[in-house]
């Protein structure tokens, strides 16, 4: 291509990297592979390397991609945390050997692994410090989340100063345990385990952190007081004999053709491992050699990582199982013909939705074309050939669990059930059900909600109210106390407020704000059941989504079945809602941190109580900011608006 060309393409080229850089680095929310992300690094690398007046200090082929987030402090790196150059081939791997001087140094060869790059930082033996990398330069401090991973040594015997370099990452059972959960809470599940591994790094809560199952290797010296190294593996011997998770399978080569071995010995073997790598490692073992060499603006000079391309295999499409999710969601499974995909045998792979399989004319009897994502999870990436008289797959009309009609709403891509007593959706619908913001039934968590449901003592949300005492309380791990105590909160939860059932009914797109206002409106469930859809369009914030999603859901039998049987028991089904009184009205609140006495939910129902209103986010026309202890960016722009901020102790001489 000529230059205006060229200067064309490298921009667009620019602008999607960048793109695909905040996604990666900053909302660990990728778009695309890493396959398909280093292709379009390569594209812009050669289109710079024929234009090198193209090159810019800014551009992304000179810069790292991630950046500090305001979530932390920022930490600046007294070392750079350099990235490492890609190469795709062994001829690269060659054309980087032969500009090392082996008789001067060997080479390291070890396993790249997939996670999120941090720093260490000991100071007379003990971890003062943690970050991540950030841009390189400016990193996020993570010190109490860090400190969540058993493998990371508190103290060590080490008097001086010390920083070291570390790979965080979730071993892949953690992350298979992950998604089981998130896909049970209903909650998107991480793609991979590199995403999963850094959003649990960067939780404001360092308990979530805890709960991850997060580990780390360390493969690098950043820098120490009072102590030399000749050699890179030296650093490694020694790192390993002051307790660290040091990277496994670490080697010295004496020539390039021993590196490209080990090399594919890495990459045959990947699938076996119990964490994701998505390549390996070679560098200059000297270590004064490395400073000769130097580094690129964005690379050191002594070091290259290997990309091992995603293998991608041939299959026949045997069938499709539709597999109904906790949420309703109705998600197609493609059965094929058993293959070995990095070192493990699968033969069956989500096919997301209708869309996607319309996109890919997928149908019984095709040969797909098949990869793991990830190295963990298969994927169907294309058909490469339709069987004759091949037809793109439908979805089903009904649930095949309960044999409910589905539907689909307008603007998403997923099929749901519509009975909310679908026994495929049960104990998510139970853990929604008693979550605080809906029925608020202590006592009755997940674990033992399932237990419940294991114990083949509940079927519906209605069995909840005519649980039997001694069989509860006969369940491993529930003694009489407890038993009591949750018996107790199911009682109490019969009072609730006609918007806490309406919440707690897991209609789709209705939570607890346009739970209050159906309250508010109607008063009472039999009034809500008959609206038209005219009547809840007519409601102040109520659009056609809501609307919709309402109608359908009291349009289901089985629904409407199940709140006559509530009501039967004793459950509330009318609003209890008491205006205290007018001098809120016209103001607007925004709630923000943790405060002393009131959570935020009783803080925002005494505000409505009184006339006014809650917002989510601060702007000009916001009355009051409600702060609390670690109040965020909403305490920010409330300063930066002129909104008058309040705490707990002037909210209550307002109300008082």
């Amino acid at each position: 291509m000529d230059f205006k060309e060229a200067k064309k393409r490298a921009a667009q080229l620019t602008k999607e990297i960048r793109h695909h850089n905040e996604l990666y680095y900053n909302q660990d929310a990728p778009e695309i592979s890493d396959f398909e992300y280093d292709a379009l690094t390569r594209e812009l690398k050669a289109i710079e390397k024929e234009y090198p007046e193209l090159i810019t200090p800014d551009s992304p082929t000179q810069k790292v991609g991630g950046a500090a987030l305001k979530l932390f402090s920022p930490v600046a790196h007294v070392v750079k945390m350099e990235s490492l150059q890609d190469v795709f081939s062994v001829d690269e791997l060659r054309e980087f050997g032969e500009k090392i001087d082996t008789t001067v140094t060997a080479f390291s060869v070890e396993p790249k692994i997939d996670g999120l790059s941090v720093s260490l930082e000991y100071s007379e033996g003990k971890f003062v410090r943690g970050s991540t990398r950030g841009d390189g330069t400016t990193g996020e401090d993570v010190t109490a989340n860090l400190l969540q991973i058993e493998s990371i040594p508190h103290m060590i015997d080490f008097d001086g100063d010390l920083e070291v370099r570390g790979e965080v990452y979730m071993p892949k059972k953690s992350f298979l345990k992950l998604v089981e959960r998130q896909e049970l809470l209903g909650e998107a599940p991480a793609k991979n385990p590199r995403n999963a591994a850094a959003g649990s790094l960067r939780q404001k809560n360092s308990a979530v952190t805890a709960s991850r199952g997060l580990d780390i290797f360390v493969f690098n010296v950043q820098s120490i007081d009072g102590k030399h190294f000749n050699s890179h593996i030296e650093t490694l011997d020694f790192l390993k004999g002051l307790g660290f998770n040091v990277l496994p399978f670490y080697t010295k080569c004496n020539t390039i053709d021993d590196a490209i071995f080990q090399v594919d010995r890495i990459g045959e073997n990947r699938g076996s491992y119990e964490f994701d790598i998505d390549g390996a490692v070679i560098k200059a073992d000297n270590l004064a050699y490395r400073e000769e060499l130097g580094s690129t603006a964005k690379y050191p000079r002594w070091a290259v990582a290997f990309k091992y391309p995603p293998e991608e295999k041939e299959t026949i499409l045997k069938s499709i199982e539709i597999n109904v999710g906790r949420t309703g969601a109705l998600t197609p499974t493609a059965e094929f013909e058993p293959i070995q995909l990095a070192g493990t045998t699968v033969s069956r792979a989500v096919l997301h939705n209708e869309d996607f399989i319309n996109e890919k004319q997928i149908g019984i009897g095709d040969t797909i074309v098949v990869r793991k994502a990830g190295e963990i999870i298969p994927e169907v990436l294309a058909v490469s050939k339709h069987c004759e008289g091949s037809t793109v797959f439908k979805m089903p009309t009904h649930c095949p669990s309960c044999g409910a009609p589905v539907s689909r709403a307008e603007g998403e891509a997923v099929i749901r059930c519509t009975n909310s007593d679908c026994p495929a959706q049960l104990l998510r619908n139970l853990i929604h059900f008693t979550s605080r913001d809906a029925m608020d039934i202590e006592g009755l968590g997940p674990a033992v909600l399932e237990q419940l449901v294991d114990a083949d003592l509940v079927h519906n949300i209605v069995d909840l109210y005519t649980l039997d005492f001694d069989s509860v309380m006969n369940l491993e791990r529930i003694g009489e106390k407890s038993t009591q105590n949750m018996f107790a909160a199911i009682e109490k939860s019969k009072n609730n407020d006609l918007a806490k059932l309406i919440t707690a009914l897991g209609i789709r797109h209705i939570g607890a704000k346009a739970a209050k206002l159906l309250s508010e409106q109607f008063g009472d469930i039999d009034a809500i059941i008959s609206a038209s859809r005219e009547e809840l369009l007519s409601i102040e914030g109520f659009g056609e989504i809501l609307a919709n999603s309402a109608v359908e859901y009291f349009a289901v039998e089985e629904n409407r079945n199940m709140i006559h049987q509530l009501k039967e028991l004793g459950v509330n089904t009318v609003s209890t809602k008491t205006v205290a009184g007018d001098r809120f009205n016209g103001m607007t609140f925004v709630l923000t941190g943790t405060l002393p006495t009131y959570t935020r939910s009783a803080a925002a129902e005494i505000i409505e109580s009184f006339g006014g209103k809650v917002s989510s986010s601060v702007s000009k026309k916001t009355t009051y900011v409600l702060a609390g202890e670690e109040a965020g960016s909403k305490l920010d722009r409330a300063n930066a608006l002129g909104v008058a901020v309040i705490d707990e102790a002037q909210f209550k001489e307002m109300i008082s």
